[in-house]
């Protein structure tokens, strides 16, 4: 296969659908050798804060020396974002060539009367063959949906699972409590695993607890006293970590903004303990490069200065709540012009709070998937919360270009919601 006809054979397979369970993965990597057995995995569930703990883990890793892969979803311009190794995308021709091996394994499945791969159990097999050859050291493993029976989880080891933030989402799998969500991330730690879980509710870090032991293996809390900002402004933030018995790293820099991702830097960085306990090479030094160097687009990222443009992928309560305190830290004296699109699965009328609080006027927009509700339906629904707010419903992205134009000196324009619309106006925008 060529590029172009990957493409087209990975998304024809959508219309499978999204099924939780590992024996359709389990057969396919078997197939292809199991190759997500031949490196070390870091492995990270949560509801919010998996992209960026990925990330910045990857990126320390990478200046510590290591070929790191990095398995992400999903993409936010380009399909191959979701494959890659220190910052380099999976080629083109490599996608065309492992997807045309996997679409045979999958043929033979097909035959032995096994169900059709989904698209994601696709994707993650031609990315656990492409570190397979590439000979990597790590893979940062970013689960897609839930844990326990997400197909990243046909991995029969890791080194150390993660648990980022949990919250609702995509309750008709997971569950309706945060307990039972909480339980399906836990479901990724596997026998005398290391654990590493995000500052949280009690009730969430004792389920995570729970299963841990149920596996023999050891826990790593977080703890907020750890970490301190000594300074933030819309060009990063400066912290400081205390653990002296690992590390004690006074007044480093990340870029990422917001309350939210000081907490996922503090994950990381046990994470980053874990590992140098473990006997390997992390340095203060690698570590303040890796987090200087690390940048996660369509995550509060400030695209532009004049006139201020935001973009950020909040897309559920959690997400839209973090976006919504950045805002009031970073712009308390600016106008807000919002940009919102969202899917329907996402509960949007939960979310409208915290929007209409913070904007002078909100524009809906549709987002490109099928999943997504209708521009003119979220406007109405905005419209039946608040009738103070304007709101406006759009039936085209160009159509926010004339409105970023015209915007005034004390407004900020920001675009949050599905990173299927974020990615879309990010790439209309850098366009323009």
């Amino acid at each position: 296969m060529n590029y172009n006809e990957a493409l087209k054979y990975i998304s024809d397979t959508y219309k499978f659908g999204s099924k939780l369970g590992l024996e359709n993965i389990k057969k396919l990597t078997e197939l292809l050798g199991n190759p997500q057995d031949k490196y070390k995995i870091i492995h990270i569930a949560g509801t919010n804060g998996k992209g960026s703990t990925s990330n910045m883990t990857h990126d320390v890793l990478m200046a510590s020396g290591y070929k790191v892969g990095l398995f992400i979803s999903p993409y936010l311009e380009e399909f191959t974002e979701r494959i890659q190794i220190n910052k380099e995308h999976i080629d083109k021709d490599s996608l065309g060539r492992i997807t045309a091996l996997v679409k045979e394994k999958v043929d033979i499945m097909v035959k032995e009367g096994f169900n059709h791969p989904t698209e994601f159990e696709i994707v993650t097999a031609i990315g656990f063959k492409y570190f397979e050859e590439q000979n990597i050291d790590f893979l940062v493993l970013e689960v897609g949906l839930g844990g326990r029976f997400d197909a990243t989880n046909a991995i029969s080891k890791s080194l150390i699972s993660v648990i980022t933030s949990i919250s609702y989402d995509h309750t008709e799998y997971l569950g309706d409590t945060l307990e039972k969500i909480a339980y399906e991330k836990a479901g990724i730690i596997k026998e005398n695993n290391d654990v590493v879980i995000y500052p949280q509710e009690k009730n969430i870090v004792d389920v995570v607890c729970e299963q841990a032991k149920l596996k023999n293996s050891r826990i790593h809390l977080t703890d907020k006293d750890d970490i301190r900002l000594i300074s933030t402004d819309i060009d990063g933030q400066i912290l400081s970590y205390s653990n002296k018995s690992v590390f004690d790293l006074e007044n480093f820099k990340i870029n990422l903004l917001g309350e939210h991702q000081i907490y996922n830097c503090l994950t990381v960085l046990k994470v980053l303990e874990v590992l140098k306990e473990k006997g390997f090479n992390i340095t203060e030094e690698s570590i303040r490069q890796g987090l200087l160097s690390c940048k996660f687009a369509g995550r509060f990222e400030i695209i532009q200065k004049n006139p201020i443009i935001i973009l950020d992928g909040g897309h559920n309560i959690n997400g839209v709540e973090y976006f919504s305190k950045a805002v009031k830290r970073y712009f308390p004296d600016k106008k807000i012009i919002l940009f919102y699109g969202m899917l329907k699965d996402k509960h949007p009328e939960m979310i409208i709070d915290y929007l209409t609080d913070i904007s002078k006027e909100i524009y809906t927009l549709t987002p490109n998937n099928p999943r997504a509700i209708n521009a003119a339906d979220l406007a109405k629904l905005i419209k039946e919360k608040n009738s103070s707010v304007k709101v406006e419903a759009l039936d085209s992205y160009e159509k926010i270009l004339p409105i970023v134009k015209n915007a005034g000196k004390d407004e900020c324009m920001a675009c949050v919601g599905s990173l299927y619309l974020i990615g879309d106006i990010r790439t209309l925008l850098n366009k323009k």
